[in-house]
């Protein structure tokens, strides 16, 4: 294996990406898509193969993933010709990358953001692993992800595109004092008084009836139709999405296992020198999970990238009591990340979908 120059700790560039693959760190029979790499991450894509599986898993620290299906697998799907994953079933599906990381780099995988939008849950597993969604440093060998549709059947194929994952080099994530000086020197959000804690600036949700014409945002419908994840703007959003409209109570009740997209009532900005991920507030705040897609690529909301500050999209699912949600409540928290080396292409250069988004659904969805 070639060398891959990474001296600086921190999250891969999209170049450093591309070397990580010429040196032989990322191994594919079939060329990397035109636009598969990503900023600060790299799109993984389903291979031939899914199988429907009994439930999840994870292999533990001494078996292959292809062992534990020995047991668990109920019945194959040939994903060539395109297949379609029903609600409430788990499957697994080998990718088509396989890695053979250099020993100080690592990996962590996320769905894609038009995943979330659709309450798709995904989640990567390597072998003799014990978490998801995270790939250990030197990691040689295959990778697969699970698959659970929550709300919607989706239609996929090989190619398919539902995860992506980020490789670091060492520790990049800053400290409460470092967000603060950042929060000072770039404004990460919006926000008079920011909350800086563990790590992580908070956010909140907006709830105001004055942001979106009194949209406050949407709820899944139930027995739906079929998306085909891979086209754009096919579907009329009130075939599967109800709008929520505001009532002038500056709250939301969220109904017992539904789904949700709201805004954050903060606008973020990632400058390009780091990269930042949503992560999962307090469970004890709330019966409810936030973010299932939690990747902000460097440039997210930047005027150098064609942003002027862009509001995080909340994929919000409520557990098993109702529960209200207020304007400006804390939802989550974003850490931040150095960048390894500057990305040569920014967020929003590479036409992105959600650059200075507002309440957006996926771009499987034409506009209302």
């Amino acid at each position: 294996m070639r060398k891959v120059d990474q001296s600086r700790p921190g999250i891969l560039p999209a170049q450093s990406i591309a070397a990580l693959h010429a040196a032989g760190g990322i191994l594919t029979r079939q060329a990397f898509d035109a636009d598969q790499v990503q900023p600060a991450s790299l799109d993984l894509r389903l291979g031939r193969t899914a199988w429907r599986i009994r439930a999840s898993f994870l292999p533990g620290a001494t078996a292959s993933v292809r062992q534990r299906l020995d047991d668990l697998a109920l019945h194959k799907l040939d994903l060539r010709e395109g297949a379609v994953l029903e609600t409430g079933c788990v499957y697994l599906v080998e990718l088509m990358e396989r890695l053979k990381l250099p020993a100080d780099i690592a990996g962590a995988a996320n769905p894609k953001s038009s995943t979330g939008r659709l309450d798709v849950f995904t989640r990567v597993i390597a072998d003799r692993t014990r978490a998801f969604d995270a790939i250990p440093a030197g990691y040689e060998g295959p990778l697969y992800v699970e698959v659970s549709p929550r709300t919607f059947p989706i239609l996929v194929r090989a190619g398919s595109r539902l995860s992506q994952i980020r490789f670091r080099r060492g520790v990049g994530r800053l400290s409460d004092l470092e967000l603060l000086n950042l929060q000072r020197d770039e404004c990460l959000v919006d926000s008079d008084a920011p909350d800086v804690a563990a790590g992580g600036i908070a956010v909140g949700v907006d709830l105001a009836a004055t942001s979106w014409s009194g949209l406050l945002g949407f709820r899944a419908k139930r027995h739906t139709g079929v998306i085909d994840v891979d086209r754009r703007a096919a579907l009329e959003v009130e075939d599967f999405w109800e709008p929520i409209r505001a009532r002038g109570a500056g709250s939301l009740v969220l109904d017992p296992d539904a789904f949700y997209i709201l805004a954050s009532r903060e606008a973020v900005h990632v400058p390009a020198d780091y990269a930042a991920e949503m992560v999962p507030f307090d469970p004890l705040v709330g019966e409810f999970r936030v973010h299932y897609a939690g990747f902000f690529d460097p440039g997210f909301g930047s005027a150098a990238a064609g942003g002027t500050g862009a509001r995080a999209v909340l994929e919000v699912r409520s557990r098993e009591v109702p529960f209200i949600l207020e304007h400006g409540q804390t939802v989550g928290r974003l850490i931040y990340e150095r960048m390894s080396a500057r990305p040569n292409v920014l967020y929003g250069e590479l036409g992105s979908n959600y650059q200075g988004q507002g309440l957006k659904l996926s771009k499987h969805f034409r506009p209302l």
